[in-house]
């Protein structure tokens, strides 16, 4: 099959550009809270860790050094509850697994892969990249009623943009489903770390999911949230060792190589869980500051947005109606907060169902969140004027 570029979706994030220039007028500057790249300072732990390695004269081990494979799976067991059978494969941050990983694994013309309906666009890209049908589904229904020819389903659970996470039941639903059609599932969970309303987001590797049966079953992770090295892009992929196997052997084959300072920072990082729940402290209450920010502005969070670096958010409804109208759509609540200094996702960017809805980051400093606290004060006044224009 001869790949275009156009077969790809056009690349949302251009479309935004007018509000970006619309916020860049405000007199005080524009706000981002688009992007989830962590802006708190990498550990300490890290920056050391990078430095006593720097003297890194030879090529780096692809399936990685024996400290980080045995870091890995410590803390698979410690903070993700996985005792079964699995390989490890180091990546080059989890973005380049999403995109690649339905052709390394083989798939192409004649497959069909399922992502969630509201969902990062990576999963759909990475899908098209392959040659293969992208398919949207809930991925909170019985999979008994998903379409029975997959090849495979991406999950992302704590998921972006709308920080639903998948229960126990949920998962082993999906698992044993999976399982018995010969499905493939590969869960990104790299917010895993970053639960509000729940008390964790099980893994679909953990015991209490699989029964320790990781057969056709593959995790994503990522330091780039949990501790401030996007920058680093230090990830890894965990699961069925015969589904990682292939994948290793193409690795090697390309020369796709984490360096060796970094993996040497990733041992020591993921041994650590102090700086982990220090960070997720700090968007904690980031998080609590706008939520409330938010709902005296006349929006509503979704009630099921319980884990993960975004709110999304929508106009109240009962504000709506009692204003004779139905709720605003995702670029009336981009162009109105624009004008105000402040720049968001609209919701249609991750689907569909996201039309009513901005995503909102909490990768922000803390002036940065007291500044949009501030500005959306005047948001009812700025989005009357918006709604008016319409």
């Amino acid at each position: 099959m001869t790949f275009h570029a156009h077969t790809l979706p056009d690349f949302p994030w251009d479309t935004l550009v007018p509000a970006r220039h619309k916020a860049a007028e405000h007199p005080q500057g524009a706000l981002d809270l688009t992007v989830g790249s962590p802006v708190d300072p990498t550990p300490q732990l890290a920056l050391e860790a990078l430095s006593a390695s720097a003297d890194a004269h030879g090529y780096p081990p692809t399936l990685g050094t024996e400290s980080l494979r045995s870091a890995i799976i410590n803390w698979t067991r410690r903070r993700r509850s996985v005792n079964g059978d699995v390989d490890i494969m180091l990546s080059i941050g989890s973005k380049e697994t999403v995109a690649l990983l339905p052709s390394l694994l083989g798939f192409g013309r004649g497959d069909r892969i399922g992502f969630p309906s509201i969902a990062y666009p990576t999963y759909d890209v990475g899908t098209r990249l392959a040659g293969a049908e992208p398919v949207a589904l809930d991925p909170a229904a019985d999979p008994e009623t998903w379409p029975q020819d997959l090849a495979m389903v991406w999950l992302n659970s704590p998921s972006n943009p709308d920080g639903h996470v998948l229960s126990v039941a949920q998962l082993r639903k999906i698992v044993a489903w999976a399982q018995a059609h010969g499905v493939v599932v590969a869960s990104d969970e790299c917010y895993a770390e970053l639960c509000w309303d729940v008390d964790y987001a099980p893994s679909v590797l953990a015991d209490e999911v699989c029964d320790g049966n990781t057969r056709g079953l593959l995790m994503l992770y990522s330091l780039s949230k949990q501790s401030n090295m996007a920058g680093y892009r230090a990830a890894f992929m965990v699961g069925d060792p015969e589904l990682v196997a292939p994948v290793l052997e193409i690795r090697k084959h390309a020369g796709f190589m984490l360096p060796s300072p970094v993996q040497h920072a990733m041992a020591l990082m993921l041994d650590d869980d102090t700086h982990v729940a220090e960070q997720a402290a700090r968007y904690r209450v980031r998080r609590e500051k706008l939520l409330a920010a938010l709902e005296s502005a006349g929006l509503v969070n979704d009630p099921d947005n319980v884990a993960g670096l975004y709110l999304w958010a929508g106009e109240d409804p009962a504000r709506a109606a009692a204003a004779g109208r139905d709720v605003v759509d995702a670029w009336a609540l981009v162009n109105a907060l624009a004008e105000l200094g402040i720049i968001v996702a609209p919701g249609t960017f991750y689907g569909a169902a996201g039309a009513n809805r901005i995503r909102m980051s909490l990768t922000a400093s803390d002036q940065v969140i007291d500044q949009a606290v501030e500005r959306l004060a005047d948001l009812p006044q700025t989005l009357a004027r918006h709604v008016e224009k319409l």
